[in-house]
């Protein structure tokens, strides 16, 4: 069961993903983003330390540290498992050339402002609320999963004319 303050930020997070093809165009867009964003900041060492993968703490290893603790706070079952398919952008965002990369990010973030300009009609949530781009993936796995359902938004009824 989802805690009350996780089940508040997805109901926040689901106003401005109504529309089912700007839903789906986050399936796409959010992991594209999240190996980019990984793949980027694995690229900034910051010091060498022998014994991890590349031989280097890197930015991406520290943000994908604090961005585990938020999630397993958040929800253990959905932290493991966002956390998990975050860990493994690693590896692949290390096979990756950097020309890929950044076709990667261009690509997602297109898609992913694709959904809101064209079918949502509305900005992404996270720019209003930067916590947002932390409870995308989590979102999207818990709908997946069936531990969240979008309760689609009803339209104010309008005054009838007479």
């Amino acid at each position: 069961m989802l805690s009350p303050r996780l089940l508040a930020l997805f109901d926040d997070y689901a106003s401005s993903h109504q529309h089912p093809t700007n839903r789906l165009t986050h399936k796409v867009a959010i992991p594209l983003i999240v190996l980019h964003i990984v793949a980027m900041l694995d690229w900034v060492r910051l010091v060498a330390v022998p014994v991890l993968p590349g031989g280097a703490l890197t930015l991406g290893m520290v943000a994908w540290a604090l961005a585990t603790l938020w999630y397993l706070r958040a929800d253990l079952k959905l932290g493991l498992i966002v956390s998990l398919a975050t860990a493994l952008c690693f590896p692949l965002g290390r096979l990756l050339p950097v020309w890929a990369v950044v076709a990667i990010a261009i690509a997602g973030w297109l898609i992913q402002l694709a959904g809101h300009a064209v079918w949502e009609k509305k900005s992404p949530s996270f720019f209003t609320n930067l916590v947002h781009a932390l409870v995308g993936p989590l979102f999207f796995v818990a709908v997946l999963l069936g531990d969240y359902a979008v309760k689609p938004r009803h339209p104010a009824p309008s005054a009838s004319r007479a």
